[in-house]
């Protein structure tokens, strides 16, 4: 029931109308999650010393079974950095709890009880896959350590009365696998809901100290208590989770490129606008350099000025020779558009004169550009 709840949030947050398109992560970033975790169920064994002053078949007992558990919660946060390109790594610290309802195949059938906590800190890498969907799938591994608890952990028996106990911690190495999507969030740019499923293990058997206290039935003898270890194998974990995460520097949608109105006379001004870091055109611009290069044909001029720009991120020197390969392809689209060659100027300007002021290092949409001059 709870699974089936958490699936059919994640559906409804999928279909709603507030997520955004999907932008990168690249920065810092911080998450967290909370969901229904399934564990297997593990094999234990004990180390016991037998029964003292008992003799008969009871003096040894089976010592191996398997101890069960009913669905849990996982809950976890995390810290992390994406590289701009989908590739993400970050810090998590995760926490999972579940009821132990029974402990099969030994000597302690009665009832069995106490709760399995498992805390871990991994490290993980993730890849965002960005396939220009509102969603962003993603994968991940994670390694790490974590740390298991038996708390109250209690096996008791029936034909001998004798109860096995532990309150114990220990750890081991802990793996994880990850798959999920995130959904950007419109209204608040950087924020995005996360639904994802993991299955985390850890490796190697895990010992913890025990006790068993006897009250032997067949005899006089007073009740005992006596030592020993409690064996647990590797733990396989299943965890269905809803999450947050939020990127500090994703930046509001850039607004729509300005729109020439239409008037009496042709234009003698047009703005090409690029992507960043970029100086092909797209097919919006490929479409501005025409009207430009039709309207020259309109009017009488004595020569069309090309002059490029770029926005203040990267380094001056850098953005002067883009600004110069910006204005060299609309130039050549003229051309290839019936302008003359020797009509046409071309300047760089690099980070110089922005359309839109900005502090450096600002990627600002409006200031990668273009303008067109007929003279």
């Amino acid at each position: 029931m709870r699974l089936r709840s958490v699936l059919l949030a994640a559906t409804v947050l999928a279909a709603a109308p507030i997520v955004a398109n999907a932008q990168a992560v690249d920065g810092f970033y911080v998450g967290a999650g909370a969901g229904f975790n399934y564990k297997q169920d593990q094999k234990v064994d004990y180390f016991q010393p037998q029964f003292p002053g008992v003799t008969g078949p009871i003096s040894t007992f089976p010592s191996r079974g398997k101890v069960r558990t009913d669905g849990g919660f996982v809950g976890l946060a995390s810290v992390g950095y994406g590289l701009g390109n989908g590739l993400r790594f970050e810090i998590e610290g995760n926490y999972r709890q579940n009821k132990i309802t029974r402990v099969t195949g030994t000597s302690f059938p009665t009832s069995s009880g106490g709760t399995n906590q498992t805390y871990g800190a991994m490290l993980n890498a993730l890849y965002d896959f960005d396939f220009g969907w509102p969603v962003v799938p993603y994968v991940g591994v994670g390694a790490g350590y974590a740390w298991t608890t038996l708390n109250s952990f209690r096996s008791v028996g029936t034909s001998y009365a004798y109860s096995l106990r532990s309150n114990d911690t220990q750890g081991a190495f802990a793996y994880q696998g990850i798959v999920g999507a995130s959904f950007p969030i419109a209204q608040i740019p950087g924020l995005s809901i996360t639904g994802e499923y993991r299955f985390f293990g850890t490796a190697g058997d895990e010992k913890f100290k025990s006790g068993l206290i006897t009250t032997p039935r067949i005899s006089d003898t007073a009740a005992t208590f006596t030592s020993g270890k409690i064996k647990l194998e590797n733990q396989y974990n299943h965890a269905v989770l809803l999450g947050v995460r939020y990127a500090f520097n994703i930046a509001p949608p850039p607004p729509p490129a300005p729109v020439v109105a239409p008037a009496p006379a042709p234009a003698r001004s047009y703005l090409v606008f690029f992507d960043w870091d970029k100086a092909n055109l797209t097919d919006r611009a490929r479409q501005i350099v025409r009207e430009a290069a039709e309207n020259s044909t309109r009017v009488q001029y004595t020569r069309i000025e090309v002059n490029g720009y770029t926005d203040t991120s990267g380094t001056a020197a850098y953005n002067q020779r883009l600004s110069v390969r910006r204005a060299q392809t609309v130039a050549a689209e003229l051309v290839r558009d019936g302008v003359p060659r020797q009509a046409i100027t071309i300047q760089g300007f690099g980070e110089t004169h922005l359309l839109v002021p900005t502090a450096d290092g600002v990627r600002e949409p409006q200031n990668r550009r273009v303008e067109i001059i007929i003279r």
